[in-house]
This record gives C-alpha cells, sequence and structure tokens, in this order.
C-alpha cells in the first residue's frame, strides 16, 4: 500500500508525477506478442519492465480486461501481482452501487484472498452517494478515487448542472470531503479542464487530482500544472495511448520507455519550478 507521504517520496525521488495507464487492447499489441500464452499480460510486463523508474503509478482500466471474460481477469490478476511495489496501483473501474454491492466491488479489487487482487486504488462514480462510495474507503490504507470532472463531451450533460450553491461537480466534491480527507481520497480531473483546476482547488486544496488526458486526448501538462500543483505536487496526471502504443513493433517497449521519459522530464521541470524538488 501506498501512503500519502509516501507517494510524495516517490514524485520527488523519481522527479515525475506520471501514470501509465494500461488500457491494453489485443488488437492493437504487436502482433508477435499472440504466440506467448498471455499476450496482454506480456505486453503490460514489458511495459511496465521499461517504465517503472520513470512513473508513480499504474492504472489498468478493467473494461479491457473484463472484455476477455475469464482469460482477461487472468491477465488483469497478474498485472497486479507484478505492479511495482513502489508505484501507486489504481483500478479504473468506475463503480459505484448501492451499498452491500459496493462492498462486493471493493471485495473483487482490494481482498486478494477474495479474488487474487490488491489494488492501492480504485476510481469511483458517486451519482448514488455516501453508500456507494464508504464500502471502498471500509478498506483501510485504500484510496478511492472519485470522480469529479471529467474530460468527455457528455461532462456538460450532468457535471455542469448548476445547484443553488454552484455547479453539480462541486457539490461533488464538497459532500466527497465530508466522507474522506485528503490520505483517503482523490478526485478524477481531465486534463482538458485545466481553466476549471483554480476552481477545483477552492474546494480540494491539498487532495491528489488524477488527470487524465493529456497527449492523445489534448490536454497541456504546462496547464494542468500551473493551474492545479500544490506543494506536494497533488497531481497523478495518467498517459495511455501516446505511451504504451508508441509502437507497434518489436521495439515497442523501448519506444514507450522513450515517450515515458519525454513526460517525465517535463514534470521534472514543472516540479523544479515549484520549488517541489
Amino acid at each position: 500500500m501506498l501512503s500519502r507521504q509516501q507517494l510524495i517520496q516517490q514524485i520527488k525521488q523519481k522527479k515525475s508525477f506520471l501514470c501509465v495507464g494500461l488500457d491494453t487492447d489485443i488488437d492493437k499489441i504487436p502482433a508477435f506478442l499472440k504466440a506467448y500464452p498471455d499476450p496482454v499480460f506480456e505486453f503490460n510486463k514489458r511495459i511496465i519492465d521499461s517504465t517503472k523508474d520513470l512513473c508513480i503509478a499504474y492504472k489498468p482500466n478493467a473494461a479491457f480486461y473484463e472484455r476477455h471474460g475469464i482469460k482477461g481477469l487472468q491477465s488483469l490478476i497478474a498485472t497486479s501481482e507484478y505492479l511495482p511495489k513502489d508505484c501507486l496501483s489504481i483500478i479504473d473501474a468506475k463503480r459505484g452501487d448501492i451499498g452491500n454491492t459496493s462492498g462486493m466491488y471493493a471485495r473483487a479489487f482490494f481482498d486478494k484472498e477474495a479474488a487474487g487482487m490488491d489494488f492501492d486504488a480504485i476510481t469511483v462514480a458517486p451519482y448514488m452517494g455516501n453508500d456507494s462510495v464508504t464500502p471502498f474507503l471500509a478498506f483501510e490504507g485504500k484510496w478511492v478515487i472519485v470522480l469529479a470532472l471529467t474530460s468527455s463531451i457528455g461532462s456538460k450533460d450532468f457535471q455542469y448542472l448548476q445547484t443553488g450553491d454552484g455547479y453539480l461537480y462541486e457539490e461533488v466534491i464538497k459532500k466527497a470531503n465530508t466522507w474522506a480527507g485528503a490520505d483517503r481520497l482523490m478526485y478524477v480531473v481531465g486534463a482538458t479542464k485545466s481553466t476549471e483546476f483554480t476552481n477545483i482547488r477552492k474546494y480540494a486544496p491539498d487532495n491528489f487530482l488524477l488527470v487524465p488526458g493529456i497527449g492523445a486526448q489534448g490536454g497541456s501538462l504546462e496547464d494542468v500544472c500551473q493551474f492545479g500543483m500544490t506543494k506536494d505536487c497533488g497531481l497523478i496526471v495518467n498517459s495511455s495511448r501516446a505511451i504504451i502504443y508508441a509502437s507497434n513493433g518489436e521495439d515497442f517497449a523501448e519506444a514507450a520507455r522513450q515517450e515515458a521519459l519525454k513526460v517525465q522530464r517535463q514534470m521534472e521541470t514543472e516540479l523544479k519550478n515549484a520549488g517541489i524538488i
């Protein structure tokens, strides 16, 4: 398990706040890997080996594994076991249901004896309120990452709805902050919403923000840092496709490393500019 302080130490040590998203699509991985017993895990293993000194987190997206049924879950379990212990392991599952169902989701991803997986953190949809989130918080030492403001086009459908006291996404953050502190709770905020980070920091001044959307989705790392960085960094910036699919040849792992290195060097500059390292 990675505590808040350990996460901050990793950021300073690696001069990085990069999360590599393992959205592994068997239709996009190099063809030669399909000769292996578990092509998806073999791909993930090589990506991890080539980037683990450059990033502080990994984030498999559950959908890319669940689509393959039992075989996919086996790949996910193998990946979860292989992830470096000094990196935050995030399962991007976006679960959220009534209390007893959320409790079962939590066991699936947090209880190794129950399902073979022991992730540090999970993304959660808060739409059903307190009892959809607190069962995940019942697992001591685990992080819950609540969807707040996403990069998706559909974010305008609900997240920007006006309430009596601001936008709906603001109400989500304010309410969720009553369930746990910044040592257990993070928020998902899309990189394409960089101008909203200043506003978000009014309600979540110390929470880490998981930020997808740089690279292929067009988000700006510089803008995210300008508006969202805290004295402890407070950011975990995810990149998936731009890194893991940098090449579809036998050099894919080295190509992924080079892309991750580019991002890490940019992050090092931002950390130095902020006086964090």
